[in-house]
C-alpha cells in the first residue's frame, strides 16, 4: 500500500520504518520480530524516527505487543489479535451478496496500487449499493487480508466468502490479518484460527 503510493519504507533486521507520511490508518513503524535486544533496537528506531519530525500523529504497530514506548510519549490506540486460516478453499459464497473484484479507476485509489499483481480489493454490493469488502495482498508466501467492512448481520458469511476470494485469488497460501472486537468474533465464527494478541500504538495528542 505504502509503495502504491511512493512512499515504500525501509526494511531493517527487526523493524519496518518509513520516515514519510503514509496513507491514512497506515503505522510508520512495524516491528517483525521479538526478543529483548531486538525490543530494544525497536525503541531506538521509533526514538530515531520521532527525530525525524514526521507532520501530525502517527502509529507504531507492536506485532508481539512486546514495545512499550509510553515513556517516548505514545499511547495505546487499540488491541487486537491475530488470525489465520491456515490454506483456505474456494467455496460457494454465502452471504448473498454480489461479490466483483475492485479494478482501477474505481474511487480514489492510485492506479499504481491496481498494477501490482500481488494486490486484490474486492467489493460486495445488494441492490447495487456496496456493503461489504476487504483487500488481499501477497507477500513472502501468506496473503495478508485487511480493510474488511461489513455490515453487523452479514459478518461471519462476509468473512467466508473473502476467505474463498482469498483461495481463488492466491491459491495455496495462508490468509493472516489482525482484528478486534466485533470482528474478531465474526473472523472467528468464520472459521479463522485466533492467535497472539498485539497492540498499535499512536503518539500522543500535545
Amino acid at each position: 500500500m505504502c509503495f502504491a503510493h511512493g512512499t515504500a519504507g525501509r526494511f531493517l533486521a527487526h523493524t519496518w520504518v518509513n520516515a514519510e507520511p503514509v496513507p491514512r490508518f497506515y503505522p510508520n513503524v512495524v516491528t517483525l520480530t521479538t526478543g529483548d535486544s531486538d525490543v530494544a533496537e525497536q525503541r531506538q528506531a521509533v526514538r530515531i524516527l520521532q527525530k525525524s519530525h514526521l507532520p501530525g500523529r502517527w502509529a507504531v504497530k507492536d506485532s508481539f505487543r512486546t514495545l512499550d514506548i509510553a515513556r517516548l510519549g505514545f499511547e495505546v490506540l487499540f488491541e487486537a489479535q491475530w488470525i489465520r486460516k491456515a490454506v483456505p478453499k474456494p467455496a460457494t459464497m454465502v452471504s448473498g451478496l454480489a461479490w466483483g473484484r475492485v479494478t482501477a479507476g474505481s474511487g480514489d485509489f492510485p492506479a499504481a496500487l491496481f498494477s501490482d499483481h500481488n494486490f486484490a480489493m474486492f467489493a460486495a454490493k445488494r441492490d447495487d449499493t456496496v456493503v461489504a469488502g476487504g483487500t488481499f495482498y501477497r507477500a513472502d508466501g501468506v496473503v495478508g487480508l485487511s480493510n474488511v467492512i461489513a455490515e453487523a448481520d452479514d459478518e461471519p458469511a462476509v468473512w467466508r466468502d473473502l476467505a474463498s476470494l482469498a483461495a481463488a485469488t492466491f491459491p495455496g497460501l495462508p490468509l493472516v490479518g489482525y482484528e478486534s472486537g466485533d470482528e474478531l468474533d465474526a473472523a472467528k465464527k468464520a472459521g479463522f484460527e485466533i492467535g497472539d494478541p498485539l497492540r498499535i500504538w499512536v503518539l500522543a495528542r500535545q
